[in-house]
């Protein structure tokens, strides 16, 4: 008996897949299927049950895909429920597998397929894919829709930013989008005559009604912004439109700013709730939004062996470059790009709470290392220590000497 191997090329309509086995003879894999797949449980259904008849004619199976979760969510987790082993296989490492082949310039489905059975069958290093629990895919989900209204806010506030200076200057530079307070003086208030005619008393008594603010602030703010539209007399072109646009913005931004906290509400209930959540937050720098962010993208953390392992998936291990007699270590240029944000972002953090972090960053910029790469270098210590948690299932601690300091 020998192995089958099996390529599904990934698409969102319809798949492709592409079965081998070995020649019995040569040994050489020989493609005993190829077909279309429709991207609906019917059809995936019928060729679980072809790659089933073939596997028990030939040997065990393994099946390679080249996309996770998304469009290949439906066929991943059939793929799982059937009981067959499931891996991945990197679209880069099917395009550089392809290119080296004869006429590896043309592309097509079948052809990936191919290719994507021939890595499954020729590679032991592909990382196998676990059936996601629940929360595991909730939480990527809730992560994905809360990135998508940061970076559109993000967005949204330069714009109002930019349209506020244009009409009047002295109100962008006293006032903060960001803060809630701030966009509510926005959504009423914009042009210097319209800040003058209220004044001090009813926008203060009007920001106070938006809901719990701190009467100081309030105070403050409205002050400030009745003072600089006393310095603005003159009015510009289109100062109404502009301001309507402002206005537009400010609202849309606070109704932006509820779903965001609707969100990360949910996203707390979920963490309450894994029996990961809590390790990892234990570590400085780890808070709710990367601890779910890195469970979304990490997805069940015990299939990475070892702390090394986890850092290459992240690329922040060094990458070995050796040719002849030339050997030496660079900083990696793969890797998820994800994985890497959570792990700089969170040593960024620890540098501000967590003595031991400090003290080691500090330590590489006494060796020479400018501030970002010694912020990677604690990033991938903190993997390790990361692992380390997970593995003994004890929460974060400092170190000894660092908390007698």
């Amino acid at each position: 008996m020998g192995q089958t191997s099996v390529g599904i090329d990934i698409a969102k309509e319809f798949h492709w897949v592409s079965v081998t086995v070995p020649d019995p003879g040569t040994g050489k894999a020989v493609e005993v299927l190829s077909r279309r797949v429709g991207n609906d449980p019917g059809d995936i259904a019928a060729m679980i049950e072809q790659i089933e008849a073939v596997a028990g004619e030939h040997g065990p199976v393994t099946v390679g895909i080249d996309v996770l979760g998304g469009i290949a969510r439906l066929v991943e987790v059939m793929l799982l429920q059937a009981g067959l082993v499931l891996v991945h296989v990197p679209g880069l490492a099917v395009k550089t597998t392809r290119r080296a082949t004869r006429g590896g310039e043309h592309k097509s489905d079948p052809r990936d397929a191919r290719v994507i059975a021939d890595l499954v069958r020729t590679r032991d290093d592909l990382r196998v894919i676990s059936e996601a629990s629940d929360a595991d895919v909730a939480l990527g989900l809730l992560v994905s829709r809360r990135r998508d209204l940061v970076v559109d806010q993000t967005r949204r506030i330069g714009r109002l930013r930019n349209l506020v200076c244009s009409i009047h200057p002295g109100l962008e530079r006293v006032v903060d989008p960001t803060h809630k307070v701030d966009l509510v003086l926005l959504a009423r208030y914009v042009t210097p005559a319209e800040i003058r005619r209220a004044g001090t008393t009813r926008i203060a008594a009007q920001l106070l009604r938006s809901g719990r603010q701190r009467r100081d602030v309030v105070d403050r703010l409205a002050a400030a912004a009745v003072a600089a539209a006393e310095q603005q007399r003159i009015t510009l072109p289109a100062e109404q439109v502009a301001a309507a646009i402002v206005k537009d913005l400010a609202g849309e931004a606070l109704d932006v700013r509820a779903k965001i906290d609707a969100l990360d509400a949910q996203i707390a209930e979920l963490l309450d709730h894994h029996p990961d959540a809590a390790l990892i937050r234990s570590l400085p720098g780890m808070g709710a939004t990367l601890t779910a962010e890195l469970l979304a993208v990490a997805g069940g953390l015990n299939r990475f062996a070892t702390g090394d392992q986890l850092a290459s998936a992240a690329g922040l291990a060094p990458a070995l470059q050796q040719s002849g007699k030339v050997r030496y270590l660079q900083r990696a240029t793969s890797g998820d790009r994800t994985l890497k944000m959570i792990f700089y972002q969170s040593a960024f953090c620890a540098l501000q709470r967590d003595p031991a972090s400090r003290a080691y960053y500090d330590r590489k910029r006494r060796e020479g290392k400018t501030h970002h790469q010694a912020v990677i270098a604690l990033a991938r210590r903190r993997i390790n220590v990361l692992h380390a948690i997970l593995r003994s299932r004890q929460p974060y601690r400092q170190p000894a000497e660092q908390a007698a300091a």
